[in-house]
């Protein structure tokens, strides 16, 4: 009887120890066969070129002993095995624990294939090894999330109403991806002077020093990136910077409270969506008034003064009112454009753009029934009350394609079950959700309070507040607040 066909899957492009265990642990199964992602779609879906090229990473995996073959993925995204497994007809489909996902799990059921979920663990004798830790091993540089009133610190948005913006400095305990909302263009300015940590200096002339250096008067977009990112990434601990109408904040406030600084890192986590795409806006069509600017600046003081006193209903439902008043002055935080039109969140060139269909089998309900942001049935909060912002006229398209921002009318209370998450696989290809379905999923689940994107949006990550640590969803990347030093 011959063996049983195994396969796994992954990019191997710092091929380490901690792989080869996985492949001789995954080949006790069967035969093993190994796709390999491809070099355009690891730098269009994680936006950066591989250390080794496709033809070094497929020679290197052939040569060890435990694979029998190994083959380039010819799809694209995060489902690119799809064409090499339905030529291969493999019996059994191997991920390690950081790789399993429902979406793998379902395409494996609908074709009878065995899924398999290997512990990560190294060898007998061997230290751990992992990708991104090597990768982190690189550089110390800090990154930044935005917890209220971002936008505010742009001239065009404060000249209506000033306020504050709230932020944390995160360290790098885990790989930041590009595009995704934690201030990876202001991050990498900085690399380019100081590329493995920062310099031991004042820490608000540290962020100026960042702030003009990126803002350089020849920069060709003529785009003059937010203080907030420079300020969040270099002032450790919590901070909150107030503006008025120009680029640097009037004054700035800093928490190192430890209890406060702890009590975040038990409350918050993050959620990897996509990439926000090259190309994509999430200014157009934004609609910045008084009435939304000062919901803004509102949501923002109220969120500092809630974590300060550590009250988690009030910070829930004031970071929930600050994300509302973004996305009512930019709904392409949650829908943005390309090209002058509407465009699924995680569209490329090579993905299929015909999406219907897959809102329902997401979130488990019809995508007109559901903004994502519940409303005061699940959280106790009318949405009015901090963001003074009527949500019917707060995004101005359908439901379809929903702005992020409540009505009383917009959700159920949250069901307590979080449904699976359809990615509209296919075998030409996979859909991507859009990050209205990641709020859908993730807004339901048990223990979640509130969320919001970081950053512009678009794509990245959806940041949750949740009762504790101990209801974070799977596969939510936990935060380590920087204190003071280097």
């Amino acid at each position: 009887m011959p063996n049983k066909k195994v396969f796994v899957s992954g990019c191997y492009d710092l091929l380490h120890s901690g792989h080869v265990e996985f492949f001789r642990e995954a080949s006790s199964y069967g035969d093993l066969y190994v796709g390999i992602g491809s070099d355009a779609t690891i730098l269009d879906y994680k936006h950066h070129k591989t250390v080794y090229s496709e033809r070094e990473r497929l020679f290197m995996v052939k040569s060890i002993r435990y694979v029998k073959d190994a083959f380039i993925n010819r799809g694209h995204g995060i489902m690119d095995f799809i064409p090499t497994v339905e030529e291969l007809r493999p019996d059994i489909f191997v991920v390690n624990e950081d790789g399993s996902n429902e979406d793998k799990r379902r395409f494996c059921t609908e074709r009878g294939i065995e899924y398999v979920v290997l512990q990560r663990r190294p060898s007998e004798g061997l230290a751990a090894r992992s990708s991104t830790d090597l990768k982190k091993s690189e550089s110390s540089i800090p990154t930044r999330l935005d917890l209220a009133g971002t936008w505010i610190d742009q001239p065009y948005v404060s000249c209506l109403a000033p306020g504050w913006a709230v932020t944390v400095s995160l360290e790098p305990t885990f790989e930041v991806s590009e595009r995704c909302g934690l201030s990876t263009s202001t991050r990498n300015a900085i690399r380019k002077i100081w590329p493995y940590q920062l310099p031991n200096m004042d820490p608000e002339m540290l962020a100026k020093l960042v702030f003009c250096f990126e803002n350089d008067p020849e920069r060709s977009d003529g785009v003059i990136s937010g203080a907030q990112d420079a300020i969040g990434i270099c002032v450790p601990g919590l901070a909150r910077h107030y503006y008025d109408q120009r680029f640097w904040p009037v004054k700035i406030e800093t928490c190192s409270d430890e209890r406060v600084l702890s009590w975040l890192e038990e409350h918050l986590c993050l959620i990897p969506m996509f990439p926000r795409r090259p190309g994509c806006s999430v200014v157009e069509g934004k609609d910045i008034t008084l009435p939304k600017v000062q919901a803004l600046a509102k949501a923002a003081d109220d969120c500092w003064h809630a974590i300060l006193d550590m009250d988690i209903d009030r910070f829930a439902a004031t970071y929930r009112a600050s994300f509302e008043a973004q996305v009512a002055m930019f709904p392409g935080m949650v829908n943005p454009t390309s090209c002058g039109g509407d465009v699924p969140d995680g569209s490329s060139s090579h993905i299929q753009k015909d999406t219907a269909g897959i809102a329902d089998g997401l979130s488990g309900r019809p995508s007109e029934k559901s903004s994502g942001v519940p409303s005061e049935k699940s959280s106790g909060v009318p949405s009015e009350k901090f963001s003074g912002v009527p949500s019917e006229k707060s995004s101005g398209v359908h439901s379809e394609k929903s702005s992020g921002v409540p009505s009383e009318k917009s959700s159920d209370v949250h069901s307590g079950k979080s449904s699976d998450v359809h990615s509209g696989v296919h075998s030409e290809g996979a859909f991507l959700p859009t990050v209205q379905e990641y709020i859908d999923k993730y807004s339901r689940m048990p223990g979640v309070l509130a969320w919001k994107m970081p950053g512009a949006g678009g794509g990245g990550y959806l940041v949750l507040v949740c009762t504790s640590r101990h209801t974070f969803p799977d596969g939510a990347i936990e935060i380590t607040v920087r204190r003071g030093g280097m």
